[in-house]
């Protein structure tokens, strides 16, 4: 028998070490010295794998327990880290083009349990009313505790038509809830605009996708022809907007900003990690050669503007409002986002399959980064149905188990920002415990309102 288990151990060492020694080559590309291999770790992979080959109740491929230690590998870095297989791999390439199956929901994992980060707006998840914050114990009769993530995705989706019920631990509820939803092709509409009030512009972006930088481009455009006259100021909603595509965000910041001011920049380990990301477009166009904003009016290069971001807010989104704010082209409002602020590499290994690897640290162009932070609002601007709920509830990127740390300490500027707080009034009628949450872009959006209000301040600040 133990002749059996050494073996088993040699033949595992050297199924380690080949593993190991691949993704290492298909990870850094053509790097000249490879880093030297964990030899007693690598042995005491090699004693468990024979162990489990030997003796595990039934028998085990050789396949599910390599794939099965990639996951964990990956899953035990960070919450955002991730093996992708054949089919995952597929769904995140189709969902960045805006269209795929599904429910709808930004998610991460917590404590070995599904935690929504963000309902996507208009998909079927939003309409049945999930929140941020929610914990997702169980999948139709599957408890989600000790499937991974993407098992416990790969469940949540499936064919369009048909249901599936989440049974969901909200925190300000007794008891948990169950909510059915009806899946559906999610057609992600990344761009929505209007005139908020004559003069005054709103644009809300609720994902950054290939096409989000040109979509604005011809929301600006259209609301320049509806208004006929320059805008006396504009709204750019990113509340709920759980990130999205590097370039659309790029594309977006550079709408406002001046040709070649700095967006944001990454720190990593390696070289590719480093880059600098600017206002023109070699650093957002996508395989166009067509220069998207050429052409677009340079009045939404000044026009007073009002950037909308709440615990929703994260990734892409924080980009924007953090690259607007440094560059003092835009007052931020609302409260303080996510915090999502690391860079997912997607590496190919063959077979068509992947692992989404954490390689850097986004940082705002004053240098703050924005992991495990977010961005803090210039006017701190509570929703009338959240302001009730005590912040130590809202979920954040520091909230996640094993998130990345912030790699900087708070700098002065962070130090020294004191954003103004305005809180809503809190009405009761007897019958009501707190306000109906409104639709964002509506009559009644509190924050919104507190936006254009402002605008119309600097409006009359500026002698208009």
């Amino acid at each position: 028998m133990n002749r059996r288990i050494k073996e088993f151990s040699l033949i595992a060492i050297g199924l380690a070490a080949g593993v190991m020694l691949s993704l290492n080559f298909s990870a850094v590309a053509e790097k000249e010295v490879a880093l030297p291999l964990p030899v007693e770790e690598l042995r005491a992979f090699a004693d468990v794998f024979g162990r489990i080959k030997s003796d595990y109740v039934e028998p085990v491929s050789d396949k599910k327990l390599i794939t099965e230690a990639i996951n964990g590998m990956l899953s035990g870095l960070d919450p955002h880290s991730a093996y992708l297989d054949a089919e995952g791999f597929k769904e995140l390439q189709v969902g960045t083009q805006g269209e795929f199956g599904g429910l709808g929901i930004e998610v991460g994992m917590e404590d070995g349990l599904v935690k929504v980060i963000s309902p996507i707006e208009d998909t079927p998840a939003f309409k049945a009313g999930i929140q941020s914050g929610d914990l997702i114990i169980k999948l139709d009769d599957t408890l989600v505790k000790g499937l991974s993530l993407n098992d416990a995705v790969k469940q949540m989706r499936g064919k369009p038509g048909s249901s599936i019920l989440l049974t969901v631990i909200r925190k300000n509820a007794p008891q948990p809830l169950q909510i059915r939803i009806v899946r559906a092709v999610i057609k992600v509409q990344s761009v929505k605009s209007k005139l908020a009030e004559p003069g005054y512009g709103f644009v809300r972006i609720t994902q950054f996708q290939e096409h989000t930088g040109e979509n604005l481009a011809t929301a600006l455009a259209n609301l320049r022809k509806q208004n006929k006259e320059p805008l006396q100021g504009l709204v750019l909603d990113l509340r709920n907007d759980p990130g999205g595509l590097l370039t659309g965000a790029v594309g977006v910041a550079a709408a406002f900003l001046p040709r070649d001011a700095l967006v944001v920049y990454t720190e990593g380990r390696t070289e590719d990690a480093k880059m600098r990301l600017l206002a023109s477009p070699e650093y957002y166009l996508r395989g166009s050669k067509d220069d998207y904003l050429h052409g677009l009016s340079d009045e939404f290069t000044r026009v007073p503007m009002v950037v909308l971001v709440n615990g929703g807010s994260a990734s892409a989104s924080e980009i924007v409002a953090g690259a607007l704010q440094d560059h003092k082209r835009a007052v931020i409002l609302g409260t303080q986002t996510f915090g999502k602020g690391s860079v997912q590499t997607i590496l190919p290994l063959g077979n068509n399959t992947a692992i989404k690897l954490t390689t850097a640290r986004y940082y705002t162009p004053s240098g703050r980064s924005i992991q495990a932070k977010g961005i803090v609002p210039d006017i701190v601007v509570e929703d009338p149905a959240t302001a009730a709920i005590d912040s130590s509830l809202r979920l954040r990127e520091a909230d996640l188990a094993k998130h990345l740390t912030n790699g900087q300490t708070d700098t002065a500027d962070d130090q020294s920002r004191k954003p103004l707080r305005k809180t809503p009034p809190q009405e009761k009628n007897g019958n009501e415990d707190k306000p109906e949450l409104a639709e964002f872009g509506a009559k009644n959006d509190y924050q919104l309102n507190q936006a254009l209000n402002l605008l119309k301040g600097m409006s009359i600040l500026r002698g208009n």
